[in-house]
C-alpha cells in the first residue's frame, strides 16, 4: 500500500494501520459490539479495540470460530476483555435472542459496529429499527437487513437505565461500491425482484443504504439531543479478501495487489479510527475513508433518499 501513503488532514493515510490510528487512546470502561468479528477486518478491529482497553463483544454466527478468535486475542493480550456471543443477522429469532441475552447480562453499550465481514446476501438493504442504548437512557435506532435468502432480521441492543457521560458511537461499514448502486439508488419497489437483479447494482445498493442509514440516524440522534454519533466508512479494498471467488483475479491481486490494496491491519484502521479517535468527537452523519472524512457520491448525500429509506424501513418493522 506504499503507493498511497500521503497523509490527510487527520494525519493518517491509506497506509495507516488500526494500531497506528489508535496509538495512545485509552478505551478502558467502554463496551463495543463488533459484528463479523470472526474473520478479516472484523477480527482485527476486535483485537485492536481490546488492545486499547475496550470490552469487546464479538457478535458472530460461527461460535467455534469466534471462540478461536477470542482465545487468540487473549493469548496475545492477557488483559483483554473479549467475549463471543452468537448472532446470525439473517435470523430474526437469533437477533431477538442476542438482544435478550445481552440485556440480561446488564452490560452497557458504547460502540456499535455493523457491517464487518463478507456480505454474500444478494438483495440486502439496511433497515432501521428502534433500539435502546444501555448507556444513554434513550430509545435509538440501528440497522438490519432484508434479503430473499434469509428473511427479516433486526439488530438491537437491550434496555437499561444506566447513564454515561461518554459519547456513544455507531459505525456502519460501507464501501466505495456505493458508487455502483442502481441509477435510482435504492430500488424500493424491487428489493427482492430477481428479474431486476444485478450483482454490482445490488451490492452497491446495500452499501449506499449503509451511508444513508448513518446520515438519517445522525439527524434523529441530533434532534433527540443525545450524545451518540452515527457515521459510515469505506475500509478499503483488502488484498486478502478481494475477488476471493475468482481464481484469475485473485492471482492478479496476490501478485500486484500488495502495491495498491490494503492488508488487514490497514483495512481495519478506519473502523477503529471512527470508533475511538478523539478527532471524531461530535462528528456525525459523515462518511470516512483512509481515516479521513470523505465525500460519498451525490446519492450518498441525498437526504430525501435517506428519509425515504428510513420511512420504508420503519414500515417494514411495524
Amino acid at each position: 500500500m506504499w503507493l498511497f501513503s500521503r497523509k490527510g488532514p487527520s494525519g493518517f493515510s491509506a497506509s495507516s494501520t488500526a494500531e497506528e490510528v489508535t496509538q495512545g487512546i485509552d478505551g478502558t470502561g467502554l463496551t463495543a459490539i463488533v459484528t463479523g468479528a470472526s474473520s478479516g477486518i472484523g477480527t482485527e478491529t476486535a483485537r485492536v479495540l481490546a488492545l486499547r482497553g475496550v470490552h469487546v463483544i464479538m457478535a458472530v454466527r460461527n461460535m467455534a470460530a469466534g471462540k478461536d478468535v477470542r482465545e487468540a486475542i487473549v493469548k496475545e493480550i492477557p488483559s483483554a476483555k473479549v467475549d463471543a456471543m452468537e448472532l446470525d443477522v439473517s435470523s430474526l429469532a437469533s437477533v431477538r435472542k442476542f438482544a435478550s441475552e445481552y440485556n440480561s447480562q446488564g452490560r452497557p453499550l458504547n460502540i456499535l459496529m455493523t457491517g464487518n465481514g463478507n456480505n454474500k446476501h444478494r438483495f440486502s438493504v439496511y433497515i432501521i429499527a428502534k433500539i435502546v442504548f444501555k448507556s444513554f437512557k434513550t430509545e435509538q435506532y440501528c440497522s438490519m437487513e432484508v434479503t430473499t435468502y434469509n428473511g427479516l432480521a433486526v439488530f438491537g441492543s437491550p434496555q437499561t437505565a444506566q447513564k454515561s457521560s461518554r459519547e456513544g458511537r455507531i459505525v456502519n461499514v460501507s464501501s466505495e461500491a456505493h458508487r455502483f448502486a442502481y441509477s435510482e439508488g435504492i430500488r424500493f419497489d424491487k428489493i427482492n425482484d430477481e428479474s431486476a437483479y444485478n450483482s454490482f447494482g445490488a451490492y452497491g445498493q446495500s452499501k449506499l443504504a449503509n451511508i444513508l442509514h448513518a446520515k438519517e440516524l445522525a439527524k434523529h440522534l441530533k434532534e433527540d439531543g443525545v450524545n451518540i454519533t452515527a457515521n459510515s466508512l469505506h475500509p478499503g479494498s483488502i488484498v486478502t479478501n478481494l475477488f476471493r471467488y475468482n481464481g484469475i483475479l485473485r492471482g492478479f491481486c496476490n501478485t500486484v495487489g500488495k502495491l495498491v490494496l490494503k492488508n488487514i491491519p490497514q483495512g481495519a484502521a478506519t473502523t477503529c479510527y471512527v470508533a475511538l479517535h478523539p478527532q471524531v468527537q461530535g462528528v456525525s452523519g459523515e462518511y470516512f475513508s483512509d481515516s479521513n472524512i470523505y465525500k460519498p457520491n451525490s446519492q450518498g448525500q441525498n437526504m430525501e433518499l435517506a428519509k425515504k429509506l428510513w420511512d420504508f424501513s420503519m414500515n417494514l418493522v411495524k
